[in-house]
């Protein structure tokens, strides 16, 4: 593979650029974020492996960029913060996988290679829209009538369910295996509680209720 790796850890970098090329792999390896952006939207890589703290330009920000450009090589992030909102920020942000150091480099090199073997984008569209409503998949970003609405991770997940199935109904059931990924009835509310957020923040300040309640059967965003 011909990879790309920003680190601006000496060892570090070296250590991972040394390991793969033992394993008969190119590495270009960098240590400032500026310069390893240009050569990620300019070079052409298997996969990238990206420190998310770096001099010059930031990782998170190399990734949107990079995202925003379209650019549909696998990244890997690197990171010494291991919070899951730290992760969901990194995946949200565009990368493919999420490693925390201190990492052993056996771990780094299957990563990886699974992210090599991952089959090509396909060609789903980057943007869902309904009536004044968007959502860039790439950016993560969702604005109505042109102002940024803030959504959480599930809450974002939900809107792009509804969006992706716009015109057709949704029940609760459906609902709890696309987006929470349960299948069977927990005796919750969760549902209802997201969807009550979500029309809180993409319809209640617009005045047009985009997503609707069909009683007795779920939800819908009409076409």
């Amino acid at each position: 593979m011909h990879i790309l790796v920003i680190e601006d850890d000496k060892t570090t970098g070296e250590y991972i650029a040394s390991g793969l090329r033992a394993e008969g792999h190119v590495v270009d390896l960098f240590a400032d974020g500026r310069d390893g952006l240009v050569q990620a939207i300019s070079g052409t890589y298997d996969v990238l492996v990206l420190d998310r703290m770096l001099p010059g330009v930031d990782g998170m920000s190399i990734l949107r960029t990079l995202r925003a450009a379209k650019s549909p090589v696998p990244v890997l992030l690197l990171t010494s913060l291991d919070g899951v909102e730290d992760r969901i920020d990194g995946l949200n942000a565009g990368a493919d996988d999420y490693l925390v150091k201190p990492f052993a480099f056996g771990e780094l090199s299957a990563r990886l290679n699974a992210l090599a073997r991952r089959p090509p984008p396909s060609d789903e569209p980057t943007m869902l829209r309904a009536a004044d409503l968007e959502m860039n998949l790439l950016s993560r970003r969702v604005l109505r009538a042109g102002r940024d609405i803030d959504l959480q991770p599930r809450e974002f997940a939900l809107l792009e369910h509804m969006l992706r199935r716009k015109g057709r109904v949704q029940t609760r059931t459906m609902l709890l295996e696309a987006v929470w990924d349960i299948h069977f009835d927990p005796q919750t509310n969760v549902v209802e509680s997201h969807m009550s957020r979500l029309r809180a923040k993409v319809d209640k300040p617009f005045g047009t209720a985009l997503i609707e309640t069909i009683r007795g059967s779920g939800y819908r965003i009409a076409e």
